[in-house]
């Protein structure tokens, strides 16, 4: 699917739907890394992760299209169009729009970061830190040892 296809989609979808026609530019972006799409206020465009799309295909797609189109049309309207008010809530469910979007799977992989691990010469205290610590400026919390480096582990986020 291309941006050209997915402006036909959401105009369609805006016509089927909501009987009102999307006249603003909707467009995938590959930046997008939390969300499946997002209305923007201030040009009334509707960007989209592409995503979703590869990973769930053109239902979830549509799912995502109409949510963004009630925060649209709400919006153009002057009526409620954030999510906690009861104008978008009620049309949402008129148009069953999903509230949420499915997680992505490859979100969901475990992130690596790197530990460095400080001991103190008096104490053998043990510290571990994500950020280097100056072992000439900075001593041990807990006898004001001088701290040494010891190493640097690589630990998995899941």
């Amino acid at each position: 699917m291309d941006n050209v296809r997915l402006q036909q989609l959401t105009e369609q979808l805006s016509a089927d739907l909501f009987g009102r026609p999307f006249l603003h530019q909707a467009f995938f972006n590959n930046r997008l890394k939390t969300t499946g799409g997002r209305y923007m206020l201030e040009s009334h465009n509707i960007e989209i992760n592409i995503k979703y799309y590869d990973e769930y295909g053109l239902e979830e797609l549509k799912g995502i299209i109409k949510h963004e189109l009630c925060h649209y049309h709400l919006h153009i309207e002057g009526k409620g169009y954030k999510h906690r008010d009861r104008d978008f809530k009620e049309l949402m469910k008129k148009v069953d729009a999903p509230r949420y979007c499915t997680p992505l799977v490859k979100s969901r992989s475990s992130k690596q970061i790197r530990v460095l691990i400080y001991r103190c010469k008096n104490c053998e205290a043990v510290y571990s830190r994500r950020r280097k610590v100056n072992t000439e400026k900075y001593v041990c919390g807990k006898c004001k040892g001088k701290l040494k480096f010891i190493e640097e582990v690589k630990k998995t986020l899941t």
